[in-house]
C-alpha cells in the first residue's frame, strides 16, 4: 500500500515536472516591437480600414527571433507609406507616405502601441528620414527630379516646421534632374549626409541629356537653428545609383549601396565630417543592393539585395573600416530571404536578430546574428507573412530591456 502511494506521488511529481517543463518553454518574452510600413492588410480576419497604407506592430521573442502579431495595425496616415524613423528613447515613429507627400507622427507606448499625434505635408513626395540623436530635428529628403534635404524641428516628438533646407544639386550640371534616396546623421549629430542620382545622366530605358557622374553624396555640418553647411569636398562621387546610406555607431566610417553597380562604397570621416574613399572599395553586394544597416555594436554590415533575394553580412575592420563578407559554416556568403528584400534593419535590444521587409513575398524574413562572426541563420518559422508590399521595418527594445549601444 504504501509503495502504491510512492508510485502515485512519483507519477504526479513526473508529470508536474513535464507540464512545468512545457509551460515555461512557452514562455515568450518580447525583447522588441517591430513595425513594417505596408500597402494593405493581409491578416487573417483583419478589419482593416486602411486600403492605402498601415503601420503593422509585431513582437520579437527573445529567444528564437520569431515574430508574432503585437498590437493592432493603424493607418498609416497616407498613401504608399516608404520609410519609417524611429526617434532616440525609441518614443516616436515617423512615417513619410510617398503619394499623399505627408510624414505622420505616432507615438510608441511602452507596449507597442501606436498613437497618431500629428502630420506635416511636403511640397515633393518624402524619399527618406533620420532623426537626430538629441531628438530635435528630423531630417527629411523629398523630391522625385529635385532633390531637397531638410531640417524639420521637433518638440518633444511633436513634428514643426522648417528649420532649413537645401537643394541638392549636380556641381556643374544645375539644371539636371536629381532623385534623392536616402538620409543618415551621425551618432554625435555632427554632421548629416544625403545620397542622391542624376536622373539626366542615368535613366536605364529612357533618354539621358546629361554627361554628368550619376551619383552623389552630400555632407552637411549641422549647427544651431537648424543650420546646414556643406563639408569640405562636398558633394562626393557615389558611384552610379547610391540608394542607401549608413554612419557607423563611432561616427568614423559612411557606407553607400550602389544599386546599378552591386557594390558598396565606403568612407572615411576625417577633420570637418569631410569624407575619403576607403582602401581596397568598393565592396562587391548582391544583385541591386536596396538597404543598409549596422548592427548596434559597430562591428557587422547587413545588405539586403532585391535582385537576388538575400542579405550579405560583413565583418568591419574597426581600425580602417574597411569591410569583409562574413562567410557562413556552409560556406555562403549571402543569406536567402524571401522574394525582393527592400529593408533591412538589426534588432535594438539585444542586437541578436536581422529582419528584411520583402517587397514581392509580402513578408519579413528574420535570421539570427552570431555575435562573434557576424554570420547569419535564418530564425524559426521565416519568412512572416505580413501585408501587401512591405517597403520599411523599423524596431524599438521593449520596455524591460536596455538598447546595445557603442559609446564613440
Amino acid at each position: 500500500m504504501k509503495f502504491s502511494k510512492l508510485r502515485q506521488l512519483m507519477l504526479v511529481s513526473a508529470i508536474g515536472l513535464v507540464v512545468a517543463t512545457l509551460f515555461s518553454g512557452c514562455q515568450l518574452v518580447t525583447i522588441d516591437y517591430l513595425f513594417v510600413a505596408t500597402s494593405a492588410s493581409s491578416i487573417s480576419g483583419s478589419k482593416s480600414t486602411c486600403p492605402n497604407g498601415e503601420i503593422e506592430t509585431y513582437a520579437v521573442d527573445s529567444e528564437s527571433g520569431a515574430i508574432r502579431t503585437g498590437k493592432p495595425q493603424v493607418c498609416s496616415g497616407g498613401t504608399t507609406p516608404t520609410a519609417l524613423a524611429i526617434s532616440p528613447g525609441s518614443q516616436n515613429l515617423y512615417v513619410a507616405n510617398q503619394v499623399d507627400m505627408n510624414i505622420v507622427h505616432f507615438a510608441i507606448d511602452s507596449n507597442g502601441v501606436l498613437t497618431k499625434k500629428d502630420s506635416v505635408t511636403l511640397p515633393t513626395a518624402p524619399v527618406a528620414m533620420a532623426v537626430s540623436t538629441d531628438g530635435n530635428t528630423l531630417y527629411v529628403v523629398s523630391g522625385t527630379t529635385t532633390a531637397t534635404l531638410s531640417a524639420y524641428t521637433l518638440s518633444s516628438g511633436a513634428l514643426g516646421s522648417v528649420a532649413n533646407e537645401v537643394s541638392l544639386t549636380i556641381p556643374g550640371y544645375a539644371s539636371d534632374s536629381v532623385v534623392p534616396t536616402s538620409v543618415t546623421v551621425l551618432a554625435n549629430g555632427g554632421a548629416v549626409y544625403a545620397t542622391a542620382y542624376d536622373l539626366s545622366s542615368y535613366n536605364p530605358g529612357g533618354v539621358t541629356t546629361s554627361t554628368a557622374s550619376p551619383g552623389w553624396l552630400y555632407g552637411f555640418t549641422t549647427g544651431s537653428g537648424g543650420a546646414l553647411t556643406p563639408t569640405a569636398g562636398s558633394p562626393y562621387s557615389a558611384g552610379v545609383k547610391p540608394d542607401a546610406i549608413v554612419a557607423d555607431p563611432t561616427n568614423r566610417f559612411v557606407y553607400v549601396t550602389d544599386f546599378a553597380s552591386n557594390q558598396m562604397i565606403g568612407y572615411g570621416i576625417y577633420g570637418g565630417y569631410s569624407l575619403s574613399f576607403l582602401l581596397n572599395g568598393p565592396y562587391k553586394t548582391g544583385g541591386q543592393p536596396t538597404s543598409i544597416a549596422i548592427d548596434p555594436r559597430g562591428k557587422f554590415i547587413y545588405v539586403s539585395n532585391s535582385l537576388d533575394s538575400t542579405v550579405t553580412a560583413y565583418v568591419i575592420d574597426l581600425p580602417t573600416g574597411t569591410p569583409s563578407t562574413a562567410v557562413n559554416a556552409t560556406g555562403n556568403q549571402s543569406n536567402n530571404t524571401d522574394t525582393q528584400p527592400v529593408s533591412v534593419a538589426v534588432d535594438p535590444a539585444l542586437g541578436r536578430y536581422v529582419y528584411t521587409a520583402n517587397f514581392l513575398g509580402n513578408s519579413i524574413s528574420g535570421f539570427r546574428l552570431d555575435p562573434t562572426a557576424g554570420t547569419l541563420k535564418q530564425t524559426q518559422a521565416t519568412p512572416y507573412p505580413v501585408g501587401v508590399h512591405p517597403t520599411a521595418v523599423a524596431l524599438v527594445p521593449h520596455g524591460n530591456h536596455s538598447t546595445q549601444t557603442v559609446t564613440p
